[in-house]
């Protein structure tokens, strides 16, 4: 397309558009002056007659441009620009059309106006998203809706921020068993019945550890050897109240669970069938065992299963899950810090060992019963059971206790880091929810982000122009 300008003040008869909208002759007159005057003189830019032509480049470069004014703020950037995302307000042309001031000839969005720049920036990098530091979050995520961007960017862009999607777990279909699904797997704040039948499992979690610890007591051992007495003991009482209850809690649980086989496979699930498994091989031991040996090894061991209820108080405390996960997640610097560890305690007890053998009356016998030496100085305890006695021995010993500082010291501030992160970590619910069935949320079991770093909206960006309207 070629235009001509009479030079003279004379008319343009271009068709064409400016950005979205009719180009006026004085519009493109009064640009195209201003453009070329700047430039050098050409023969072509002359037609045959003598008036001066306006160039192709001229034309595809300025009838391309559109000005956006958010809030005073004027933004100038390409239509292909915007085009690259159709499906949004931007990069929309009937969508945006509505917002289009014919008088300025812009658009103008009566909106947040730090958070306009970072959002024409996603066109123009086609896609990367970044919040501005001085903009909050949730302002931030209003806009993005507002301005129609895709719900994927929003989600990693919320990803970043430490928000974790909400997974929807489905309820069962059955009336009943959605009752009781209700009470056993929701959450304690939704329905009341859950509240109290939370309360019950802990109450019993409690009350069952503890019997285990007092029926430790060697003033109250005794009272289990006498067999007129054991139905009246009152552990062996509380431990049998206890149990039937763990024991309908995990039926109730296994008849509202939607999927029993992926319930059994988590960890809850492990930790509720491991409550009522030392009930089960009690009874079995001792209706069919003869052997008082067997038995009493037997029972000691569920002893032990015993006091594994007390992880089951993690269903009702975050502090404990979020304990949990940061360890889960730190589990590669822990293997590296054991690691190093186990290398420090064979370094040093062999050196201790070959440094105090000769010494009339040493503990250091041998290099594996230096180990634990080394162990307990290496974690600054120090029981004082084995210690040197020589001069170089001591030596080593102060090296060993400032080398398991530094140690244990290093990895400490990454656990902490990773325990804050999932600990400010929160929920983003479900955008939409299936129709006819209710949704409960749990946080993902997968490694929480670490927040990107946030960079400012002051850096100057290629194709935009910002100007300031006041």
């Amino acid at each position: 397309m070629e235009a001509v300008w009479s030079g003279a003040g004379g008319g343009l008869g271009v068709p064409g558009t400016y950005g979205d909208v009719p180009l006026t002759p004085r519009t493109l007159q009064r640009n195209f002056s201003a453009w070329f005057r700047s430039q050098p003189p050409r023969w072509k830019d002359v037609s045959p007659s003598g008036r001066r032509k306006i160039p192709q480049r001229f034309l595809s470069s300025h009838l391309n441009r559109v000005i956006i004014n958010v809030s005073g703020m004027r933004i100038e950037t390409q239509l292909d620009t915007l085009d690259r995302y159709p499906n949004t307000l931007l990069g929309n042309r009937e969508k945006r059309r509505k917002y289009y001031d014919p008088v300025k000839r812009e658009y103008f969005f009566d909106r947040h106006r730090p958070s306009a720049e970072a959002i024409l920036a996603f066109y123009q990098t086609h896609g990367t998203l970044t919040r501005p530091f001085e903009v909050p979050l949730d302002v931030f995520t209003d806009e993005l809706k507002f301005f129609e961007i895709d719900p994927e960017s929003i989600a990693e862009i919320r990803a970043a921020e430490g928000f974790v999607k909400a997974k929807v777990r489905k309820s069962p279909q059955s009336e009943t068993q959605r009752k009781v699904w209700e009470m056993t797997d929701c959450s304690p704040d939704k329905f009341r019945k859950a509240k109290v039948f939370s309360y019950l499992c802990i109450f019993f979690t409690l009350l069952s550890t503890g019997a285990l610890c007092a029926e430790s007591l060697p003033a109250l051992s005794g009272v289990l050897t006498d067999e007129h007495t054991r139905f009246t003991n009152p552990f062996f009482v509380i431990e049998a109240v206890s149990a039937v209850f763990f024991a309908i809690e995990v039926s109730l649980r296994l008849y509202s669970s939607p999927d029993i086989r992926k319930y059994t496979r988590t960890k809850l699930g492990l930790l509720d069938l491991a409550s009522v498994v030392p009930v089960v091989v009690n009874a079995i031991v001792l209706s069919q065992v003869r052997d008082a040996g067997t038995v009493s090894t037997v029972l000691r061991y569920m002893r032990f299963l015993r006091s594994l209820r007390v992880f089951k108080l993690s269903r009702y405390s975050r502090g404990l899950r979020i304990i949990g996960q940061a360890l889960a997640s730190s589990s590669n610097d822990i293997a590296m810090l054991l690691f190093f560890m186990a290398i420090l305690i064979v370094l040093f007890a062999a050196g201790m060992y070959f440094v105090e053998v000769n010494v009339p009356g040493t503990a250091y016998t041998s290099i594996p019963d230096g180990f634990w030496w080394a162990l307990v100085t290496m974690v600054t305890l120090g029981y004082g059971d084995m210690y040197p006695t020589t001069g170089l021995g001591k030596f080593i010993g102060s090296l060993l206790a400032l080398a398991g500082i530094l140690t244990i010291a290093l990895p400490v501030p990454i656990i902490v880091t990773r325990f804050d992160v999932i600990y400010n970590t929160k929920e983003d619910p479900p955008e939409e929810e299936e129709e006819g069935e209710e949704a409960a949320e749990e946080m993902e079991d997968a490694e929480p982000r670490m927040p990107e770093s946030m960079v400012s909206s002051d850096r100057l960006i290629p194709e935009m122009i910002i100007t300031d309207c006041g």
